[in-house]
């Protein structure tokens, strides 16, 4: 997908983040923007934003984990631009602690908006691509989480490899139907969004928590390292949009953690134990 001017992007988790920038990338494009959240306040704040002025706007609030939002999210969609072609499946939280305390409810709530908010999206949005037959691109917010495994982040890690595994899946079954389709799976490490904070928002009916002292040990030591990220929200957006000008898949926007990815396949080849990937000094 070359020519954004004019087009239609779906952003989901556009409240804040990773969203939220990439509503002001889009906008730079000249894209016309449909953007959700579960959050209304959140959305307010990035529709208000001055770097939006110009784009025609549709907001719309959207739990991503239930299906039936995000099918009401499309119809709108639809029915308000036309043609989409830009979908961001982007809406994320995080949780901590070991496994075997993990409760769940926090198996329930992160699966069903990391992994089958993803499901969601694909179901929703790609048919409505195909139909129209214009380039488009599909963007799966996964994580370096869905690369490598790391202790205390379990939950997290499965619904981002699943993510990632899903892209790859979508990349190869659209390249047998169609050529102009691209997608792409993002995999950042730690960057400064409000993922790190995402159980403040914790619907009440996911309320129940793991007790386990390494969890919020995990959730601590998260926060800290997401707050001295180096990396931007505003560069992750325009590394995205420039791998999807260039039909990109793989997009690892910190290239340290290519270390921790190379050394969890080299201990898969050579039959070794899992890699751990905080001693390859990428995060």
């Amino acid at each position: 997908m070359q020519d954004f001017q004019g087009r239609t992007a779906v952003i989901t988790g556009a409240g804040s983040g990773f969203g939220r920038e990439f509503a002001k990338a889009c906008a730079a494009e000249g894209m016309n923007l449909v953007l959700a959240d579960l959050r209304a306040d959140g959305l307010a704040a990035t529709a208000a934003l001055p770097e939006l002025a110009g784009c025609e706007v549709l907001t719309q609030t959207c739990d991503v984990a239930k299906a039936e939002q995000v099918e009401a999210l499309a119809t709108a969609a639809e029915a308000h631009f036309g043609k989409l072609h830009l979908v961001f499946n982007n809406a994320g939280v995080a949780v901590s602690g070991p496994l075997w305390t993990a409760t769940l409810d926090e198996w329930n709530w992160t699966l069903g908006v990391n992994l089958m908010g993803v499901v969601h999206g694909v179901r929703s949005f790609v048919p409505r691509l195909l139909a129209h037959g214009e380039p488009a691109h599909v963007v799966n917010t996964a994580s370096i989480a869905g690369m490598v495994s790391g202790a205390g982040q379990g939950i997290y890690c499965v619904s981002k490899h699943a993510v990632v595994a899903l892209s790859e899946v979508l990349h190869h079954e659209l390249r047998m139907v169609s050529g102009r389709i691209g997608v792409s799976v993002l995999c950042p490490a730690f960057v400064p969004t409000g993922i790190a904070d995402s159980n403040c928002q914790r619907p009440a009916e996911y309320g129940a928590r793991n007790a386990h002292p390494m969890a919020q040990a995990v959730e601590d030591m998260a926060r800290k390292a997401v707050a001295k990220g180096r990396i931007s929200a505003a560069e992750i957006a325009a590394t995205t949009m420039q791998a999807v000008r260039e039909n990109r898949f793989y997009i690892l926007t910190h290239e340290k953690t290519k270390l921790a990815v190379e050394g969890r396949l080299r201990h898969i080849l050579d039959g070794l134990p899992p890699h751990d990937p905080m001693t390859s000094q990428a995060f």
